[in-house]
């Protein structure tokens, strides 16, 4: 057997452990999936696995890399898609807030993530996508004159904050109103940080 094939079937391998993996934090959560049930539904051995990673938590945290990206390429997408910048920032947190609402990405990224990674390294996953697009964002958006002149930092975390328990408030909402009336108070919110 070739290095290429190899090389092509450990790389198929790990992506199969990732997906299945994902789908099944999502579906049970972290706790309640055990190494054993992760390679059997993808088919391998424990070997298999600690070839590619060394415990649980370091798989997990490369599915929450994944989940973390995938949302970020969508905010970025979403926002790129609008010309002036204070749409795209509108638009990308309002995209946030639209991805994070479903359970399986609530679970993984919001509620599992910062309890088995910790909060600190949880935090600085987040900063490293989500995070950094809305500080450059908002960057433009005072360098611009849209936003008054203020320090970035503490602004990006208190708004990724209020998105991220907004997100978290909603996967426990039954009340199905309760989408539309965040992206209002979003909007408003957002509104309000405008320079006047």
């Amino acid at each position: 057997m070739t290095n290429g094939v190899r090389a092509q079937q450990r790389e198929q391998t790990r992506h199969t452990l990732l997906r299945e993996s994902r789908r099944l934090f999502s579906k049970l959560g972290y706790a309640s999936v055990g190494l054993s049930e992760i390679v059997g539904a993808a088919g391998v051995t424990k070997g298999a696995l600690y070839h590619h990673f060394d415990s649980k938590a370091e798989l997990f945290r490369a599915v929450l890399e994944q989940v973390q990206q995938e949302v970020a390429a969508h905010i970025a997408a979403t926002a790129d898609a609008q010309e002036d910048a204070w749409d795209q920032f509108t638009y990308g947190c309002q995209a946030f807030l639209s991805a994070s609402t479903d359970p399986a990405i609530q679970r993984i990224m919001l509620v599992d993530g910062p309890a088995v990674l910790g909060w600190r390294d949880w935090r600085a996953m987040n900063e490293a996508t989500s995070g950094r697009h809305l500080a450059q964002a908002l960057t433009v958006l005072i360098h611009e004159g849209t936003i008054p002149a203020q320090p970035v930092a503490p602004l990006t975390h208190l708004l990724s904050g209020a998105m991220n328990e907004a997100a978290l408030w909603l996967a426990t909402s039954e009340d199905s109103s309760d989408l539309e009336d965040t992206r209002q108070a979003l909007a408003r919110m957002l509104e309000a940080l405008r320079s006047k």
